[in-house]
């Protein structure tokens, strides 16, 4: 009788494994589509967006995407996000709760509460952003854009590093360390978000230009310094290279 109740344990265990993963892969499911929302898609959505960037979530999850979702679903989400990209507040009796991104908007948020930095002292020591191999030669040209969005995120950090819970997917191939108090000097405009990400609209063209690069570094396979030098030759700088049969198992 035990041995028949260990073996129901033990096949227990890979169902448990399997129906976190489906919880994960929804959450995961659930974060994207707020993200997308509350960043860049409300108001094309019919949803009412506060000046601070807060929507009702009962009325976003009358859309049809989150038809499948609950208030506790959106909860668990906004408390266990490791970047803490979302917020939450009661909201009054009319509305109920609001929900609202901390940053990423491609969308206008003239109340979003970004503290604005006004001294190099109030820096942080570190502001990196980070990027990919495929972007690397036009940002060492021309320099950060906004890419649609209303700022360029900057961390305080690398990942991995104390305190830095945003501003640079984990994934990324090359660091860009950017000398803060100079561009500040230059009159461009730096903010701290609600979860600590730096944010910056560049200058009046949405770009952080080259001459406020202090270095860079590449990131994976393995770290080392990349050339800050004005010149074409960015062939040594874009990447590991790989052999033809590698290449071709990576596209099937």
């Amino acid at each position: 009788m035990n041995s028949s109740g260990e073996r129901r344990q033990e096949a227990a265990g890979p169902r448990d494994r399997r129906v976190h993963r489906r919880e994960q892969d929804r959450d995961v499911h659930l974060s994207k589509a707020l993200s997308y929302v509350l960043r860049h898609g409300a108001l094309k959505l019919g949803l009412p967006m506060g000046a601070d960037g807060f929507v009702p979530l009962g009325a976003l999850l009358q859309l049809p995407q989150f038809h499948s979702f609950s208030v506790e679903d959106v909860q668990r989400v906004v408390d266990t996000n490791g970047k803490q990209r979302f917020a939450l507040q009661p909201g009054d009796p009319s509305t109920g709760p609001l929900i609202r991104a901390n940053q990423g908007h491609s969308l206008q948020v003239p109340e979003l509460e970004l503290m604005p930095i006004e001294t190099p002292q109030a820096l942080p020591l570190t502001l990196v952003h980070g990027t990919f191999w495929k972007h690397w030669p036009s940002i060492l040209l021309k320099g950060l854009s906004c890419c649609g969005r209303t700022h360029i995120h900057l961390a305080p950090g690398l990942p991995g590093d104390p305190g830095v819970i945003s501003g640079m997917r984990p994934n990324c191939e090359v660091a860009v360390f950017i000398n803060g108090p100079l561009a500040l000097a230059d009159g461009i405009p730096f903010f701290h978000s609600a979860n600590g990400v730096i944010l910056t609209p560049g200058n009046a063209d949405g770009v952080l230009l080259p001459k406020y690069f202090k270095e860079a570094l590449q990131l994976c396979p393995t770290r080392k310094p990349l050339s800050l030098a004005d010149d074409k030759d960015t062939e040594g700088q874009r990447g590991p290279k790989h052999s033809p049969r590698r290449r071709k198992m990576t596209q099937q």
